[in-house]
This record gives C-alpha cells, structure tokens and sequence, in this order.
C-alpha cells in the first residue's frame, strides 16, 4: 500500500437530511489527503446537500429501501480509493479522524481498522476497544488481548476496510438489514485470517439520532429487525447446538431493554409487551444463508477527491458567556471556509462539559470554568480561565489538531 493511499469515505443516510448535512460538513473538514466521499442517501438526503460547496465533487446514488447493508455495498461499487472508510449520517468525525484511522494500515498486513465513538456529550467514550464472539456479544478487549474465538468488533461508524479484502468477502451481507451489519463482517474478517487493528485516536462523535427504528430518547419502535438479525448472526457464526440457547439470551437481553425503559415511564407495559412481540415475529423469521457476492466490481469510476489543496490551519478562540455572539459569529466565518474552527465557550459555574458539532461546522465547547470535563473527574476543580483552556486543548490535541 502506498505512503498516503487514496480512501473513499462512505456515508449512507435515510431520513436524516440535516443530520447527513452536519456529517458532510464536518468530514469537508478532514485533514487527510487524498479522500473521496461517496454518499448512498434518499432524495430527501441529497437535496438537503445540494448545495453545499463540495457537492459536485460527491459520488451520490440513491436509495430509498432503508438497508443499511445494501447501501454500503452500493458506496463501495462506486468507490475507487485503496482503502473504504465508513461513517454513519449520524456522526461527525475529529478532523484527524483518517489520519489516526489508515495509520495501522500502512506497510503492514492490517486489514481492517476501527476507532473511538463518542456519545451525546461529545466527550465521554460510546464505544471502543471491543471484541465479538460467535453469538455476537461484544466485550471490552481485556489486558490479556483479544479472547480466542472472538474478533475485534468493527464500529460501524468508524471502521475502514481494504477495498481489495471487502470484495474478496463479498461485501456487508444484505441480510443484515440493522443490527450486526458490521458485527457480521468482523466475525469473517476473523474466520477468513485477515487482521483487524484498533486505532483508539480516530475519533468520532455519535449522538443515538432519531430514525424509523427509534425516538431520539432512543426507544425502539420496532424489533423485528434486531430478531432477524440476531437469527442470521447465530446461524452463519455459532455452533448449532448453542444457537437456542444463545436466542434465549438475546431475547432476555431486550426484555431487560424494555423493562428499563418502562421503569423509566418512556413508554407503558402495553407498549413493551408490543415491541416484545415484534422481536420474537424477527426471532421466528426463516433465514436464508446461502453464500454470495453482493457487490460488483463494474461500477467505480475514477478516484474524485473531495478536496485537493492542503487543509488550512485550524482556528481556536476560547471566551466567557457575555462574548458569546461575538465568538460565535467569529467561528461562523472561520468553518464557513472549509476551517477546522474550535470554541471554548464558558461560564463562571461548575456546569460539566459538553462538546457539539454545529450545524454550521463549529466545534464548540461548553460549561463551567470550575465544571468537570470527564465524568469520574471532580465536580468542582479551581482553574484560572488560562488554566482551563490550556487544559482542554492538551487533552484535546492529539484527536483535533494533530
């Protein structure tokens, strides 16, 4: 592989238009060169994207069946790069987010690699250093390595994967509508020999957005999927005396789901016992293994990169509350341009921390100046606004500047 191979970034969206706009935004950021960005969306989706600077430089496709899947093995037919990186629409990206991601893919025999996700608070860790085994439970990889029989768990909104190794597999299988799309393919990364590596610097933010699948207080609206896809995953991966066994876990594990959610009076006992049902009709759904390609190899035109000139340097303002509209509009201005723009706004409280993407591609800090940053840190901690801000950036360099 070469020093800087060419990589197509690969977004797939339904339903979410402003989300997919953000995403996009903040991957127009990314200092990696060179990148394409190949983007699978309903009408909907790419006409809320239409106008962005960097439109006509897109590889888009439309699909309106909500398969995630089928859509990425759609982006990989159009992509041409060396390398296949993939992000969900809910999702935005560090700036060396591809940087940190291609690393372990360089002169050596990686084949795949994963990151770090980041939850609703932009700071606190979703999802990262994870294994899977053969029923699909995933676990945090211990000091001892990764278990045999068990395979690095790809992140599906941060994952990437040689182009060359996906079709050799035959792509994501298109079976897998939702739910352990990404899970499915790690597992045969693992049974085929291919390596997979984490890289625990590329960084993503995810925020759990609103979908047909779920509210944005993340309660489901149907399960039906997650059954199937949970059936699909033993038959192809366990071993067939353990597969009813593993179905009974996978079934109490969801009803401890609704029984959360239900305690927490997100949705009635009426409700539960609905979605409860639907898993089980996805539970009971005949699956049918038969092994095949999904993709095909005629598709990819020439390599399109999304930006060519080197990225400009990032742009940092840091300020208090009563500055806020001046900042802002700073910032504004900055990311307009295509900048990384980062801003740290705060308040003389001991408010904890939040980091957000904006719509407008700001990266923006906020909280108190006496707040906590990481959640196991103190509530109170006394700092000169220097201090903080000097703070921040440290912990923040190595994902956002370098």
């Amino acid at each position: 592989m070469t020093a800087r191979p060419p990589v197509s970034v690969i977004v797939v969206s339904h339903g979410r238009p402003a989300l997919l706009r953000r995403a996009l935004t903040g991957i127009g950021q990314l200092f990696y060169r060179p990148f394409e960005l190949v983007v699978i969306a309903d009408a909907e989706g790419l006409a809320a994207i239409s106008d962005l600077p960097f439109y006509d430089r897109i590889k888009t496709a439309t699909q309106e069946a909500p398969n995630i899947s089928a859509a990425r093995n759609r982006g990989a037919e159009l992509a041409s790069g060396e390398v296949l990186a993939f992000i969900d629409d809910d999702a935005v990206p560090e700036p060396t987010w591809l940087d940190h991601l291609i690393f372990p893919l360089l002169e050596t025999d990686t084949a795949a690699t994963t990151g770090t996700v980041l939850g609703r608070n932009g700071i606190s860790i979703q999802w990262a250093n994870r294994c899977v085994d053969a029923h699909g439970q995933a676990q945090q990889v211990g000091p001892d390595g990764v278990p045999a029989n068990h395979a690095i768990k790809l992140e599906g909104t941060n994952m990437a994967i040689r182009r060359e190794v996906l079709f050799a597999l035959g792509g994501f299988d298109e079976g897998f509508g939702f739910y352990l799309d990404e899970t499915d393919l790690a597992f045969r990364l693992m049974t085929h020999g291919y390596r997979t590596a984490i890289a625990p610097l590329a960084t993503v933010h995810h925020g759990f957005a609103a979908s047909n699948r779920r509210t944005e207080a993340r309660v489901p609206l149907d399960l039906s999927d997650i059954g199937a896809s949970t059936v699909r995953y033993l038959h192809k991966h366990a071993r067939p005396g353990d597969i009813a066994e593993a179905v009974g876990v996978a079934r109490a594990e969801q009803q401890r789901r609704l029984d959360r959610l239900v305690r927490a009076r997100l949705i009635g006992k009426d409700e539960a016992a609905r979605l409860l049902n639907t898993l089980i009709d996805g539970l009971q759904r005949d699956q049918d293994q038969v092994e095949e390609s999904f993709l095909r190899r005629d598709l990819a035109a020439s390599f399109r990169p999304l930006l060519t000139k080197p990225s400009d340097e990032p742009v940092v303002l840091a300020g208090r509350w009563f500055s806020r509209r001046n900042l802002m509009n700073q910032a504004g201005r900055a990311a307009s341009s295509g900048r990384s723009t980062s801003l740290f706004l705060l308040d003389h409280t001991i408010r904890a921390h939040r980091v957000q993407f904006t719509p407008d591609g700001v990266w923006l800090q906020s909280g108190g100046l006496f707040g906590r940053t990481q959640r196991d840190s103190p509530r109170f901690s006394y700092w000169s606004f220097d201090q903080r801000i000097r703070m921040e950036t440290g912990r923040l360099h190595r994902i956002r500047w370098n």
